[in-house]
């Protein structure tokens, strides 16, 4: 264990809920639970703005760090729009997940792009979950080829 972590220590933040991630070694988990309120994002095109609030990971946090862009955003498949970012993200520790809904954001390794989930999905290798949609996936049904505005919410 490290400095200044006792057993007791972490039996009695377990007991509470409060486990620290760091005293059992690993990354936080790509769960729901890690939402940050204080990263967000505001995404605009057409006539359509939203936000999302993002989760507290690496890759979500280097998204971040590059806003303001500029981008463009398009349909793929019949279930997602994606946007192509201007340099890939660092993915390193970051987990397969199970629980996918419509309204993730997400980052697709192997392409860099970003991915708006407006209908259901299934999780496949290089997929990292950014973050959630704030009020649904309605403005992404607009089909189309759009400038993409990102911006950190204030």
């Amino acid at each position: 264990m490290s400095a200044g972590v006792t057993r007791r220590s972490l039996i009695a933040a377990a007991l509470t809920g409060c486990v620290p991630v760091i005293a059992l070694g690993g990354a936080p988990p790509s769960s729901r639970k890690s939402q940050s309120a204080k990263m967000r994002i505001e995404f605009s095109f057409s006539d359509h703005t939203f936000t999302a609030s993002l989760y507290e990971n690496a890759a979500a946090r280097e998204l971040m760090s590059m806003l303001p862009l500029d981008l463009m955003i398009e349909d793929y498949s019949m279930n997602e729009k994606m946007a192509y970012l201007p340099r890939k993200l660092a993915v390193q520790g970051t987990e397969a997940f199970a629980d996918e809904s419509v309204g993730d954001l997400c980052y697709y390794a192997p392409w860099g792009n970003l991915v708006f989930f407006h209908a259901g999905y299934r999780y496949s290798r290089g997929l990292v979950r950014l973050g959630r949609l704030d009020g649904g996936a309605a403005p992404l049904l607009t089909r189309g080829k759009f400038p993409l505005r990102a911006q950190q919410v204030a």
